[in-house]
């Protein structure tokens, strides 16, 4: 997952977590095992080398080819003293002591939001992985509860680790506000989604609740989507053709970390409503930007927002409707950042390696 010009959710936290690891520890010889040729920027210092395995994992049997017997041979040959996999994929066929970081189990819990090979594999093989590690990172007390139900591993293996957001997320000046406004959103106003466009992320509800917004507000407030199209289903873009108010929905694609960091420090809310997350880097990456937030109040979000974003029930059109209502509201736009600048200091990437590395050290 670390493809230049292409992080996302866990590609940023293997980045902003192996860099740190690496750099704070040069006693330590890191193996980096990659899947083609690896650019240079993610070689972070002498003491990485990489290793390119064959063949390139992008379907679940060549899944099953990489780790079950590219990666089990590779490990032979090296003999680390520990296997780390911030993806949580492991490989059953070796004696390496392994670590897996587990970041979520939407597919146990939503099956139809996967194409039906890759569903297979998940089922398939995460519950093994996860009775095969000898200690499990994830990164919620959601999300440890969930593989320990789901998969009836017992609490003590399982460390939860936050995730962080990128330091360069900061408020930013008025005038700066203004030209990030006139040059993506016509000048307007705008709520912010970045994601991927999956279907757990919820457009198919976000759609319906700002076009039902748009007809209680006269304000031109639009709706920014920052993400790529990879899981555009045909419930999603059925929402997107029935609004009223489409012509006010801008999509930008994938940004980089610099163009996302302005974006989401000029938004008038940041708005992510998925009905399922593990943790939710988005909304830290608001919150460090003192834009207000508006959530759902299920899985990790509502432990990840604590009392620094308005909760919304996802499955409820009218709820998210009504959060985009009452969040032009000043007191409490003013009151959720002032809380929300209170509560970033509970999520640092510094921390997040620091806690990964202590993690290795229980087995």
């Amino acid at each position: 997952m670390l493809l230049p010009n292409k992080l996302e959710g866990i590609g940023w936290v293997m980045y902003e977590t192996l860099r740190r690891m690496v750099l704070s520890h040069p006693e330590v010889e890191f193996y980096f095992f990659f899947d083609r040729k690896a650019d240079p920027k993610y070689i972070f210092a002498s003491n990485v080398k990489p290793v390119v395995l064959f063949p390139q994992a992008r379907h679940p049997f060549l899944y099953i080819w990489y780790f079950e017997l590219s990666v089990a041979r590779a490990l032979k040959r090296i003999k680390p003293d520990l296997f780390y996999s911030p993806d949580g994929y492991l490989c059953l066929h070796t004696d390496v002591p392994s670590v897996a970081h587990f970041h979520d189990l939407s597919f146990e819990h939503f099956p139809q939001d996967m194409p039906a090979i890759d569903l297979w594999h998940y089922k398939k093989y995460f519950p093994q992985y996860a009775s095969k590690a000898q200690k499990i990172i994830t990164v919620s007390e959601f999300s440890k509860k969930d593989i320990c139900d789901c998969y009836h591993i017992h609490p003590d293996k399982i460390d939860v680790v936050y995730n962080g957001a990128n330091e360069i997320f900061v408020p930013i000046e008025d005038s700066q506000k203004t030209e990030v406004r006139r040059h993506y959103a016509h000048g307007k106003l705008y709520f912010m989604f970045v994601g991927s466009l999956h279907p757990r992320k919820n457009l198919a509800r976000l759609f319906p609740a700002y076009d039902l917004f748009r007809q209680r507000c006269s304000e031109d407030i639009k709706l920014l989507i920052v993400g790529e199209k990879r899981w555009w289903t045909d419930e999603i873009k059925q929402a997107y053709e029935s609004m009223t108010f489409k012509d006010d929905v801008i999509f930008l694609g994938h940004l980089n970390a610099e163009e996302l960091h302005k974006l989401t420090a000029a938004a008038y809310a940041s708005i992510y409503v998925s009905y399922f997350e593990g943790f939710g880097i988005p909304i830290v990456e608001a919150f460090r930007c003192k834009v207000p937030v508006i959530t759902s109040n299920v899985t990790s979000m509502p432990e990840v927002a604590g009392d620094a974003a308005l909760l919304v029930d996802p499955f409820d059109v009218t709820s998210i409707a009504d959060a985009m209502v009452k969040i032009q509201d000043e007191n409490l736009r003013q009151q959720l950042t002032k809380n929300a600048w209170i509560r970033k200091e509970n999520f640092s990437w510094d921390m997040t390696a620091k806690q990964v590395w202590e993690s290795f050290f229980k087995i």
